[in-house]
Formats: C-alpha cells, structure tokens, sequence
C-alpha cells in the first residue's frame, strides 16, 4: 500500500527535478544574458538563496515523516502549488530567454510587461511566496512553512532591493504604480 508520506516524496521529488531543469534553463539564459552584455549584480546572496531553497525541500521531506496528512487542507495546499507552478511558468515563458535565477540585466533592453508582468512587478517571487507556505503544507508540515516563509521573505528583501537597483530607472519608470505581488495590492512606489 502506497502512503501518503510516499506520495509526498514523491511530489517533493518531482519538484526538485523541476528545479535542475530550472537549473539547466537559467544557465544558458544566463550565458545569453551574459553574451549580450549583460552585468550581474547580488551575486553576494545568491548562495543564501539556494541553501535556503534546497533546505526547504530537505525539511519538507524530514517534517513529513513526523505529520500526517491533513485532508482537506492539504488538498488546497496541493492546488495552491500547483498554481504557484503555473505562474511560474507564466514567467518563465513570459521572460522567454530573458529569465534566469541570476539579476542579469542587458543594458538597452526595454522591460518586459507582457503576461503576469502586466499585473506585477515580481510574479516569480509571488509564486515563490505561495510555494513556501502550500508544499509544507500539503503534508501537514507547518513549522517548514513558517520558518523557511519567514526565511525566504528577509532573503526577498535583500533580492528585491538588489533586482530593482539593478534594473534602474527604466524599470523603475515603466513599473511605476504597479503592485510587487498582487494585483490591486500593496507594495506601490
């Protein structure tokens, strides 16, 4: 008989396979990125976010042998990832070979506002938000959501300030209004 901690793994192993195939993607953009001019910039906590990405899956993993699953709600966790999933790849295409996991930005090109960007100014970190809180709890896990959520949003912080320096006053004109996460939400300016 298959258990749901099982099937949980399985799904945590699924996402981590996503994330090498991210992996792989950001590279080349990245080396695209890089060929056209491109400068980088956080490269200081680049290695925070990833600790903190790969031990979130870690815990997943750990906390789940010592919860069950939750029904209900961790069915709605599991359609919340599973959205969290589609918007980032609304962005991922979105982007097209612009998108990778490093702040690269090619001097002269015009921002891109097409897909979830009309909407938001990050739509891959508000995908990132909703993944830290719903896959923990789609087994019960709930000390992984709150921590790594708290976690993920000082190192969100530190991203953000970084991504939007970086990006300038370009970015910063043609995003001008526009919320960091939700539509209609707050984090204008």
């Amino acid at each position: 008989m298959v258990t749901s901690r099982a099937l949980y793994l399985g799904f945590l192993l699924l996402l981590a396979a996503e994330r090498l195939v991210e992996v792989t993607l950001s590279r080349r953009n990245a080396a695209r990125a890089l060929a056209r001019g491109g400068r980088e910039s956080g490269q200081a906590h680049f290695p925070v976010m990833v600790a903190l990405h790969t031990a979130f899956l870690a815990s997943c993993a750990l906390e789940s042998a010592f919860r069950p699953f939750p029904g209900a709600l961790g069915w709605a966790a599991l359609a919340a990832a599973v959205g969290a999933q589609g918007l980032r790849y609304w962005v991922v295409a979105s982007l097209g070979d612009r998108w990778n996991v490093r702040v690269i930005v090619v001097p002269g090109e015009a921002p891109v506002q097409r897909g979830p960007y009309r909407f938001v100014r990050h739509p891959n970190y508000a995908a990132v938000v909703l993944e830290m809180i719903a896959v923990p709890l789609v087994h019960g896990c709930w000390v992984t959501a709150l921590v790594f959520s708290a976690l993920n949003l000082v190192v969100l912080r530190v991203r953000i300030r970084a991504e939007e320096a970086a990006l300038g006053a370009v970015w910063q004109d043609a995003f001008a209004g526009r919320p960091r996460f939700l539509p209609g939400g707050h984090g204008r300016g």
